[in-house]
């Protein structure tokens, strides 16, 4: 399954990550991909947000994780643009970040080709006019449950 939402601005960006916070309901793998600065530490805001931080979300280029702990989920922010190696990530224990009651974002997933999951969701941010165009789609059963809960959020949020 597949879809596509047009973020206008930060808010815009900001309120896809909510409906994908509740779409996933705190749990799986998502993929982010797109160029430097379109926005993929946004949209990870966006669902850490959703999940009830208060706080500071930045990417984390230098300790390529971030964990945000809740009381009934964890979600593990990656960013893995700085890595020399996908085999850096066994280091990490890298599988450890990817249990059922875990929501994982990794910004440039192909940086750890070979020793990442199969994402539920993949995203792609791309430039369109002065927005964003966010491509999803997904990869796995669960990830296809998510695009039709994404759509059907995207739909009452227009409304």
């Amino acid at each position: 399954m597949k879809g596509q939402f047009y973020a206008k601005d930060e808010a815009a960006m900001l309120e896809f990550g909510q409906v994908l916070f509740t779409a996933m309901q705190a749990q799986g793998v998502v993929f982010l991909q797109g160029d430097l600065g379109l926005g993929k530490t946004t949209l990870c805001r966006g669902v850490i947000w959703a999940a009830g931080h208060k706080g500071a979300v930045k990417s984390p280029t230098y300790t390529l994780v971030e964990p945000y702990e809740f009381a009934s989920s964890v979600i593990y922010h990656f960013d893995l643009y700085r890595l020399a190696d996908p085999e850096e990530l066994e280091y990490l224990g890298i599988r450890d970040y990817f249990s059922s009651s875990m929501l994982s974002l990794i910004e440039w997933p192909d940086k750890g080709k070979g020793c990442l999951p199969v994402a539920d969701i993949e995203i792609e941010l791309s430039i369109k006019e002065l927005g964003r165009l966010l491509t999803y789609r997904s990869g796995t059963e669960k990830g296809a449950l998510a695009v039709v809960q994404i759509e059907q959020l995207l739909a009452a949020v227009v409304k």
